[in-house]
């Protein structure tokens, strides 16, 4: 029989049996964990709040004492890295755009040469050639006189520009398309379609030569446009003076013009005027003197007829010496002999026939 010793050990067994099997059935049938539903907000008023509020500690509290130089980081943090490279300084230090940019340029290239776009400014500018003070003509032209009186009877722009070109030997502007330009040069034509050849054989014009020196109309599109308002006498006037023209293309030109008149800012006036030599400024401003009696009129006048006296009276005094049959051997020698001549011309001023040494 077994004894109480054994009975212990069977229940021992039987317990460590159950432990083993619980054990094995929660690894193999693990247990979900249980999830307490959501409370929703409720709409009644806490006393307590749910989550306490923000305490800054006391250090940040204190930033001046923990950071000292805090102004100093933040104003070296907004400047710029490399100062000498902004472009745009900003502040009451910056120093202002120049006036000089802001201004619309007084003189531009489309592509074809230079235009004068401002001719007063052009003229205070070191772009304008000084007046050519050698040249007679020039210098009596560029007194600041001859501009008044052009400004009083054309627009200020024409008459600038016509008192520019009269005033300057080479140099010329352009009255119809503003064109800088100087006498020789091959300019582009305005409807050419950029051959070179054919630039040069218009530009080898005399009269586009002379009426660019008269007048400074650079083309023969620009001559168009200036004497729009005489179409009649365009092909008569292109290139000539006063005393080529007939009565026929000064009465087109002294007319109305034909058709309704377009406003040309004075180029028909410029294309009248420039025919003249002194511009037409004596017949326009003294109307009333005698251009034709003028004082040097009346010298030269008075000159030629001292020359024809004194011809006439050594032509008689040849006769006399003729008759006479005295004629002088040097009389007969070479007219370009000047000494001979001039010796002759002593004697008879001497009342006495030329005495020649033998």
């Amino acid at each position: 029989m077994p004894g109480p010793r054994k009975q212990r050990k069977k229940k021992q067994n039987k317990k460590d049996r159950k432990a083993l099997a619980t054990t094995h059935d929660n690894s193999v049938n693990p247990t979900t964990p249980t999830v307490a539903p959501h409370s929703e907000p409720s709409d009644i008023p806490q006393d307590s709040p749910s989550i306490p509020p923000y305490q800054p500690s006391q250090e940040l509290q204190h930033r001046a004492e923990v950071y000292p130089n805090a102004t100093q980081i933040q104003e070296a943090a907004e400047q710029p890295v490399y100062p000498q490279y902004h472009l745009y300084p900003l502040g009451e230090e910056a120093s202002p755009i120049p006036p000089a940019l802001l201004k619309t340029p007084f003189i531009h290239d489309p592509g074809n040469g230079p235009r004068v776009k401002d001719v007063r400014a052009f003229l205070s500018s070191r772009f304008a050639t000084p007046p050519s003070v050698d040249d007679p003509l020039c210098a009596e032209f560029a007194e600041e006189a001859v501009a008044e009186m052009l400004c009083s009877v054309l627009p200020e722009e024409t008459a600038f520009i016509l008192w520019y070109n009269k005033s300057r030997r080479m140099s010329r502007i352009c009255p119809a398309c503003q064109r800088l330009y100087r006498l020789g040069d091959v300019l582009p034509e305005h409807l050419s379609n950029g051959d070179t050849e054919e630039r040069i054989e218009q530009n080898a014009s005399p009269f586009l030569a002379r009426e660019q020196e008269l007048s400074g109309l650079c083309s023969p599109v620009c001559f168009i446009l200036a004497a729009y308002n005489y179409p009649g006498a365009i092909r008569s006037t292109w290139g000539r003076m006063a005393e080529e023209l007939d009565d026929a293309t000064w009465d087109l030109l002294d007319g109305p013009g034909q058709g309704a008149p377009v406003d040309d800012m004075g180029l028909g006036m410029l294309v009248k005027m420039t025919r003249c030599h002194d511009l037409g400024l004596g017949q326009l401003f003294f109307p009333d003197l005698d251009l034709e009696s003028d004082a040097t009129c009346h010298e030269a006048d008075s000159e030629s007829d001292e020359s024809g006296r004194d011809d006439g009276r050594r032509g008689k005094e040849k006769e006399k010496w003729k008759e006479d049959g005295a004629e002088d051997e040097t009389v007969k020698m070479k007219a370009e002999d000047g000494f001979v001549v001039q010796l002759e011309r002593l004697g008879l001023e001497a009342g006495g026939e030329p005495e020649i040494a033998a």
